[in-house]
């Protein structure tokens, strides 16, 4: 019945523009009742999709839901996908607004589209779908993101892994993360692994290439949050001390201006808390030591009247010793007695020397800082130069308790420190209040309330003269280079894709 009339409809689109705006109105509000015409309708639709003139493409996109019954949803899931490259802002809202609408009817179905539009469309297309993942997940509610739908988006998002560039691993890690499947201890653990794989930690390391230290260094930023004390970090830690620490010195900087060499360190103390057991602990717990060595100078040698015999007094790199000492100090409670037993008796003679002549001018550091910061609260506290001062107090104390703990007879590893880059947690708090006999390492009361606890969120790291190899670069603490590097690990993101309604 009417069938005649729907067509006159349906023709319509080859009209003008009223008979075009009535068309686009009218195709969807009697789509249903003529399944037979299905095929014909979304593409008379379609065509109004792609009009010249956009108030008709406006209406168009907006009624596309309509049209999501049955097995029609996933082939509209898939155009809405293509129709995400809009440049029209109103156009663009439009198309995000009708996709979360078929969410809500068959989320499912409307992953299928956006899947296949990121596996195989264009490059923009792919990579507003992936976008749009990304910042509109998390709003659906659960009876939407059931477990069978998280299952699903899991199983399709390593299909994209296996080809992606660094910014979309990235992209995927914050959709993957944030799946409620995905918080529990197995979740994690299932994360850290996809990450490992991303990094090829089975791969030959090679330091002077951009992409390779690009690469780890984005894995690793990523697979940080997951560990805890029981998803480790065992496999990253390895990595860290048989490929990259032996090579600190000639990696290549992926981003101008970044401290490629205190990056990795970072990354590796962050790491260590959360080591499980190592099969060649001595040989990597050796390496991080030799490296610890390089930045705990010996002192000058004095002349016999007792002044210092024209050597220059060696730079303290603060910075890099908080990272490399906090790693030992995390490692070396898995092997206690690797200072005493492992050590030659002249080594260890050598190494406190060292730890001495590191602790004198640390004190010497720590005064000076304290006397700076003195009094100082609130909006005193916020100058560039007294943010800097804050974090420098924060890595010289914790310096200080590290060396503490290994000067005691045998070396100790029993004190917690929190990284001066972390926010302080409250039980560090607390445990440093119980321990404070031991690791009298705090300021005294009234310079703690002030500049400790005010600051205790910069992130930046220290930079000027107590740690002589940092520039003033703005530290990102995660999640990737923002806008740093153009597409593509390596061969990654070489992709043909054709258009494909």
């Amino acid at each position: 019945q009417h069938k005649d009339a729907y067509q006159v409809i349906l023709d319509g689109v080859k009209g003008g523009a009223k008979e075009k705006r009535l068309a686009a109105q009218f195709i969807p509000k009697f789509f249903k009742h003529f399944p037979e015409l299905a095929d014909s309708a979304i593409n008379a639709q379609l065509d109004l999709c792609e009009d010249e003139d956009v108030s008709i493409r406006r209406q168009a996109i907006k009624e596309l839901p309509q049209f999501a019954t049955g097995d029609n949803l996933p082939r509209v899931a898939d155009i809405l996908t293509q129709l995400l490259q809009s440049d029209d802002s109103a156009e663009f809202n439009l198309v995000n607004n009708a996709l979360l609408s078929i969410f809500k009817m068959d989320a499912k179905g409307t992953l299928g589209g956006l899947f296949s539009q990121i596996l195989q469309g264009e490059d923009i297309v792919r990579e507003r779908a992936i976008k749009f993942l990304s910042t509109k997940l998390k709003t659906l509610p659960e009876e939407v993101m059931t477990k069978e739908v998280e299952e699903f988006i899991l199983t399709e998002s390593k299909k994209v892994l296996e080809d992606v560039t660094g910014e979309e691993f990235v992209l995927f890690m914050k959709i993957l993360s944030g799946l409620k499947s995905l918080q529990t201890v197995s979740g994690r653990q299932q994360l850290v692994e996809l990450v490992a794989e991303q990094a090829d930690l089975e791969q030959t390391f090679n330091p002077s290439d951009p992409d390779c230290v690009d690469r780890l260094l984005q894995c690793t930023r990523q697979a940080v949050p997951l560990f805890s004390k029981n998803v480790h970090s065992t496999k990253f830690v390895t990595y860290f001390c048989e490929h990259v620490l032996p090579n600190l010195s000639s990696l290549t900087t992926p981003v101008e201006g970044l401290d490629i060499q205190l990056e990795v360190l970072k990354l590796l103390a962050e790491m260590s808390s959360f080591c499980g057991d190592m099969e060649k602990l001595e040989s990597n717990l050796k390496k991080l030591f030799d490296k610890l060595l390089e930045y705990m100078p010996l002192p000058p040698e004095e002349a016999e009247n007792g002044e210092n015999a024209g050597n220059e007094e060696p730079k303290l790199q603060f910075s890099y010793v908080e990272c490399l000492l906090y790693s030992f100090h995390q490692l070396g409670r898995k092997l206690p007695d690797f200072l005493t037993a492992k050590l030659n008796a002249e080594k260890l003679k050598d190494f406190k020397i060292r730890l001495q002549y590191f602790a004198r001018g640390l004190q010497v550091y720590i005064r000076q800082l304290r006397l700076a910061l003195q009094g100082k609260t609130g909006e005193a506290l916020k100058t560039e130069e007294n943010k800097i001062k804050v974090v420098a107090l924060k890595i010289t104390n914790n310096i200080n308790v590290l060396i503490k703990d290994l000067f005691h007879i045998p070396p100790s590893y029993k004190s917690t420190v929190t990284l001066s880059w972390k926010p302080v947690q409250k039980a560090d708090a607390s445990q440093k209040r119980a321990s404070e006999d031991t690791t009298s390492s705090s300021p005294p009361k009234k310079a703690s309330a002030g500049p400790k606890r005010d600051a205790r969120q910069i992130y930046n790291p220290p930079s000027g003269k107590y740690s002589s190899n940092l520039g003033s670069f703005s530290y990102d603490q995660r999640g990737g280079f923002r806008g740093g590097r153009g597409r593509g690990w390596g061969g990654r993101g070489n992709r043909s894709r054709g258009r494909i309604y």
